[in-house]
């Protein structure tokens, strides 16, 4: 992992990062794991997909996620997302289903939501890897250092962002978002385990387009495109 793997925005803000004793542990760690043979969810050419889907300058909507999907190919770099053909993981089920009642897009095709990042949405988790099968695996490793210098370099130098924080875990990182100057949502993480205290009819997705909207900006399409669609533009 080294700064050019970033998109040239994010490298010019994170560059200094890679040089510091923390990340360079992180490094060391995963390293490590690879050579004593396990997985890694998502491949190494993924990890910082985020970044390089979204430029800084190009961030409209940040929606934070925890660590990666743990299981086989699921996780490629961006919260929440798998890739087309995989099967909708719970928490992006439940995603859909609020975005249905909300906005009333039906539920989607496929759950890679690439087209959202492509659009402002900063897909981002707080931890960039797991180890296959072990949720929260690698927590407190130096992801989260390295990632909340992404979130505090965005809350300095950019304003009339909306954030999108679900469940306790990403909340933490409302402290370094000046709501004066921001959308803060907060709200329960679509799990199953949480998802009916307060996550659904939270109307999260009307919220930051009618903020958007206020800003001036343009809104965000949330609607995925259809696989045939897809298919027929090959």
């Amino acid at each position: 992992m080294s700064p050019l793997d970033l998109e040239p925005e994010w490298r010019s803000v994170l560059q200094e990062e890679f040089d510091k004793p923390y990340f360079k542990s992180l490094a060391a760690f995963l390293a490590a794991e690879e050579a004593a043979g396990k997985t890694i969810y998502p491949p190494r050419e993924d990890r910082f997909a985020a970044f390089n889907a979204t430029p800084f300058s190009k961030v409209k909507v940040v929606l934070v996620g925890q660590d990666p999907y743990h299981g086989p190919g699921q996780a490629h770099g961006l919260s929440f997302s798998v890739r087309k053909g995989v099967r909708f993981p719970p928490s992006l089920r439940n995603i859909f289903k609020e975005m249905e009642a909300d906005v009333g897009v039906a539920m989607p095709e496929h759950g890679c939501l690439q087209s959202w990042a492509e659009q402002g949405v900063l897909l981002l988790n707080t931890s960039l890897s797991v180890e296959e099968g072990k949720a929260g695996s690698h927590a407190k490793k130096g992801w989260e250092t390295f990632t909340s210098a992404a979130l505090t370099a965005l809350a300095r130098e950019r304003e009339g962002l909306a954030y999108l924080l679900w469940g306790a875990h990403a909340q933490k990182k409302a402290a370094m978002v000046d709501p004066e100057r921001n959308l803060v949502l907060k709200g329960a993480h679509p799990s199953p385990l949480s998802v009916y205290r307060g996550f659904f009819g939270s109307a999260p997705f009307s919220q930051i387009n009618a903020y958007l909207t206020r800003q001036g900006s343009s809104c965000i399409r949330w609607e995925l495109e259809s696989l045939t669609l897809a298919a027929d533009q090959q």
